[in-house]
């Protein structure tokens, strides 16, 4: 069996950081709000009034990855689109370009020029298979399932909110301690505290809601 490489993994949770402010407190299910604690559910709705909805989502990136070992952190930028439903691009165009698509089902990443670098199914991988439901629980703003991979407190204050996840998942656990989440309408800036000690900063630029992929957008999730 294929072994998730850290490096992808550390992508995907920085992509699934990235988007649970923007989606993962969106309207939801009756059953998943009596799941939640009302300290919990009061602070989801709070935060669920702040936050933009949208089937598409759009921006750049620019991360800060603090690695063990290395005297001087690793950076790099980009831009990400996300289409609920069919999955999310996360587009690095420095230092390096480079392509990590994921999709329900899958997780290919393409090199600059184009070729495919890797590509694993979910069925293969267990890392994999947890880390894609979770991520599409958030995209689908599937509370009672994310409740199953996070432990969730925050605060509100006027326009601005914060969120701090710990995952409950043992699994997800081996490779993520914590993420901690800034936003106002959209999410602001990510902090990914790995298993392992690495830590990553991100910081959501320029983030626009839009009702559909542009035209340019589809070839990525066919």
């Amino acid at each position: 069996m294929k072994r998730v490489p850290r490096s992808c993994v550390g992508a995907l949770l920085a992509v699934c950081a990235s988007l649970i402010g923007f989606s993962a407190v969106q309207a939801a299910p009756a059953a998943a709000a009596k799941a939640e604690t009302p300290a919990v559910q009061t602070l989801l709705a709070q935060v669920r009034q702040r936050v933009q909805d949208a089937p598409v989502v759009r921006g750049q990136f620019t991360q800060r990855k603090t690695v063990q070992g290395f005297k001087q952190p690793l950076q790099s930028s980009g831009d990400f689109v996300a289409a609920r439903g069919k999955g999310i691009a996360w587009l690095v165009r420095k230092p390096f370009a480079s392509t990590l698509i994921v999709k329900p089902d899958s997780l290919l990443s393409r090199g600059a020029d184009g070729r495919v670098a890797m590509q694993m199914k979910a069925q293969d991988e267990p890392v994999l298979r947890t880390i894609n439901a979770m991520l599409f629980a958030v995209m689908a703003a599937d509370l009672e399932q994310l409740g199953q991979y996070f432990e969730v407190t925050g605060q509100v204050q006027a326009g601005n909110w914060t969120l701090h996840l710990v995952p409950r998942d043992a699994m997800l656990a081996q490779w993520l301690q914590a993420v901690d989440l800034r936003g106002q309408q959209f999410v602001q800036e990510v902090q990914l505290q790995e298993a392992r000690g690495d830590h990553s900063q991100i910081l959501i630029q320029n983030p626009v809601a839009e009702k559909a992929l542009r035209a340019q957008d589809a070839p990525l999730f066919e």
